[in-house]
């Protein structure tokens, strides 16, 4: 017998395909949504084949997630939500669009939300450490308490040349704001709870067939990889944590949903660095140390991973630390992330 019925919106996506799997994996049956059911070949046809032939895992298709009555369908009968539907990237050029699909995304399904039925007990929403990232100076240390409240204000400001990062921040936002006035608004008789990643590394459920299929945030152990010279480390705040932390993430308010109503749980593990993931594979993969550029091993980050000497922004990750019990950790998901790419060297 399945646990529930578990409706994941943008089920193709990178985090959400790992969520599907995990809930699946758990026992539950998995209904997801894509703009059209070609886009979830992969998973039907590879990555979870098993439980598609076996009815457990099934798609629909919802063309457009900003359309008022969208998800109506979807959510006949699901016994929780994730909503992981919404544009991910760092090159954004137009703030509108990207903004729209966030927040209104986020709406339109919390109203489909009211009317699946009294077997609703649970909606969970993918936001981002990006909605959490304040403008404080440093040093600091982030916590769920913290929200961003300059990304907003800057997409006014600047319009159409909002650099991409900032527009992606704006909207993760703006969303998360949203769910939570939602929720104050309506007083649902289910709970709610945000789930906010910082950079997702891990192993993408199907192998990728191009470098073009790669994910942006974990492109960077691809370039070690393939023996290309070390990009340039990450930017403002470096941490990541593995996809599979966060699709468990996701399980636990389905599990416990009264335990985690009205919460926020940052996901984050070890802090990145290029040459971290070079000393890495270089030792997991000795037949690729004439390819992995060496650089200059040990410098740059501290050997558990947490930062280095000159870290400034630290991340509290306890609180979802205690719903997990401990985190994939960063070795295996560089290790995990390059076995991935190996068909394509």
């Amino acid at each position: 017998m399945s646990k529930g019925l578990v409706l994941i919106s943008g089920v193709n996506g990178y985090i959400a395909a790992q969520t599907a799997k995990y809930f699946l994996d758990q026992g539950y049956s998995v209904r997801g949504t894509v703009r059209k059911v070609t886009s979830a070949k992969a998973l039907l046809e590879d990555g979870l084949k098993e439980y598609a032939e076996s009815g457990k895992f099934t798609v629909v298709e919802v063309p457009d997630i900003t359309v008022e009555g969208a998800f109506d369908e979807a959510v006949k009968g699901v016994t929780a939500i994730s909503h992981m539907a919404s544009p991910v990237s760092f090159f954004f050029t137009d703030p509108e669009p990207i903004l729209h699909a966030a927040v209104t995304g986020t709406i339109t399904i919390l109203n489909s939300a009211l009317k699946a039925g009294p077997q609703l007990k649970t909606v969970v929403l993918t936001s981002s450490i990006a909605s959490i990232k304040d403008t404080q100076l440093p040093p600091y240390t982030l916590t769920e308490q913290n929200w961003n409240t300059i990304a907003e204000s800057e997409v006014q400001r600047l319009g159409k040349e909002t650099p991409g990062p900032i527009i992606y921040s704006a909207s993760k936002a703006a969303a998360e704001k949203a769910f939570w006035k939602w929720r104050d608004e309506h007083k649902p008789a289910f709970t709610m709870t945000a789930i906010n990643p910082v950079f997702v590394i891990g192993p993408p459920l199907t192998a990728p067939k191009s470098e073009k299929d790669i994910g942006e945030t974990y492109h960077s152990i691809w370039t070690v990889f393939a023996g290309r010279p070390h990009p340039p480390p990450m930017a403002g705040l470096p941490a990541t944590v593995d996809v599979r932390d966060v699709a468990a993430l996701h399980e636990y308010p389905v599990s416990h949903p009264r335990e985690t109503d009205g919460e926020r749980y940052i996901a984050s593990d070890g802090v990145g660095h290029p040459q971290a993931i070079a000393d890495i594979l270089r030792k997991a993969f000795p037949e690729a140390q004439g390819r992995i550029v060496e650089g200059t091993p040990g410098e740059g980050y501290d050997g558990e991973y947490k930062g280095d000497a000159g870290e400034v922004v630290l991340i509290d990750n306890s609180k979802a630390g205690k719903l997990l019990g401990g985190w994939v950790g960063y070795e295996k998901s560089v290790i995990d992330t390059a076995r991935m790419f190996e068909r394509l060297l």
